[in-house]
This record gives structure tokens, C-alpha cells and sequence, in this order.
């Protein structure tokens, strides 16, 4: 491979250069999402009826320090229809919405049964897949709900050798449609890319170099010991012709 095909972020000419950074990514709730919602305020005893999970998120983080198997997450599922069920309230529609939105949303409603009530809300299921080229292949859990596409490929350890860094895939569902991109890692126009940022169930599948998939090939692994049994060969061959 050529130099130029294996460094990131290159530039156009050399020099320091400085980029304006114009986008902002704030993480949407979609259908899927399990969310922690942690509500507090001036009386435990009634903020306890909306905190049904958080007993059992308590026993399953003592699982999890025991074992190495996943554990399922705990907590309020947005339906469908973007819906979750809270105690009392009933339905809110939280699809949509930032987790800070969400957070002014639930805490409205709140008002009526909670004295100055304090709302929490986090994503349990955040994850993104990196397959292919790369060191850890893996379905990651991402605790802070914000992940760069550089980051999640630091977070597998990097590209293998064999790995395009020009036409790494991301896989994402948008509106119920399944997109598929294509980004370039050697281009600083990456820092651009609506793909930059990851989003909640993306998919990075790199793809390998054609030197990796010939080294994987069964015929190209013989030929080196056909040509060792024909040079055999032809040198009995030509020691019993003499």
C-alpha cells in the first residue's frame, strides 16, 4: 500500500490549517430506545412510584461486575408509536425529542402529582457495531450518548494494515429506510460528514484491501507449493534422463 492510502485526515497542501466547526450533534430518541429516567423530589416516598428500574438497574450492575455476559438493560422503552408509560401520567411521546427535551417534557408532567420534582434521563442502549478491519470487532456500548466515527474506530483499535481507509461503510436506519454511505478517512472533508457523528445503531463495516482477500485465498496459498512440487519434479526428471 501507498502512503497515501494509509494516512487519515490528509490535506490538500502542507501548513496549518483550521476548520470551522458548523455542526452540532444532538442525539435524538427514537422506537428501541430504553431510557433510565430518575426522578427525585421533596418527598422520596411518592418519587419512588416513578422509579420502578432503578432496584432492579442496581441488581444487574452487581450481575455484570460477576460475569462477562450481557445483561438486558432496565428501564422505560419508547414503543413504536414513540411512546413510553410512565406511573399515573400515562403515555408521553418522547420519540423525537433530545434527552434534554425529553427531560422538560416528563418533568411538566410531573408538576401535578410531585413537589419541585428533578428529572434524569439517559439512554441504557446506545450501541453501534464496527465490523470487518479492524483490531476488536464488536458491538459497543456508548455510556455518553455522543460518538465521532474516529472515535468509534479507535474504540475497535484502529484498521488493520488491510483495511480501506478510503471506503469505510456506515450503515444507518433513517425514517424507516436503511441508508448506506460511504466515508473516506483520508480526506479532511470527513470532519464534515453528516457521518461524523455516529448515531444509535449505526453499523461501520470496513472493508478489506484486495492483498488481504488474495492472502485468504485457498488457491493462492497452493500455488507456492505446486511450483516447490514441480521444481521437485523436473529435477528428477532430469537427473534420471541423464
Amino acid at each position: 500500500m501507498s502512503q497515501k492510502e494509509v494516512i487519515y485526515f490528509q490535506a490538500d497542501q502542507s501548513g496549518n490549517e483550521t476548520q470551522t466547526i458548523a455542526q452540532k450533534h444532538v442525539s435524538k430518541l427514537q422506537p428501541g430506545d430504553i431510557l433510565s429516567i430518575m426522578v427525585s423530589s421533596l418527598s422520596p416516598e411518592a418519587s419512588a412510584m416513578f422509579n420502578p428500574y432503578l432496584q432492579a438497574n442496581a441488581t444487574t450492575q452487581q450481575q455484570t461486575t460477576q460475569s462477562t455476559a450481557p445483561s438486558p438493560a432496565n428501564g422505560y422503552l419508547i414503543n413504536e408509536e414513540g411512546f413510553i408509560s410512565l406511573p399515573l401520567v400515562g403515555k408521553v411521546k418522547l420519540a423525537g425529542l433530545s434527552t434534554s427535551e425529553a427531560t422538560d417534557l416528563v418533568t411538566k408532567h410531573l408538576d401535578k402529582y410531585l413537589q419541585q420534582p428533578t428529572v434524569n434521563i439517559r439512554i441504557l442502549n446506545f450501541k453501534i457495531s464496527v465490523l470487518g478491519e479492524v483490531t476488536r470487532p464488536a458491538l459497543y456500548t456508548i455510556p455518553n450518548e455522543k460518538i465521532t466515527l474516529p472515535e468509534a474506530i479507535a474504540l475497535a483499535g484502529d484498521l488493520t494494515i488491510y483495511g480501506k481507509r478510503n471506503n469505510v461503510q456506515v450503515i444507518r436506519e433513517v425514517d424507516g429506510k436503511r441508508v448506506f454511505s460511504q466515508v473516506d478517512l483520508t480526506e479532511r472533508d470527513l470532519f464534515n460528514s453528516p457521518y461524523y457523528y455516529l448515531q444509535a445503531n449505526d453499523v461501520v463495516y470496513v472493508e478489506p484491501t484486495k492483498s488481504k482477500v488474495m492472502s485468504s485465498d485457498r488457491t493462492v496459498q497452493l500455488i507456492p507449493v505446486v511450483l516447490s512440487g514441480l521444481s521437485l519434479l523436473t529435477v528428477i526428471v532430469t537427473s534420471l534422463t541423464r
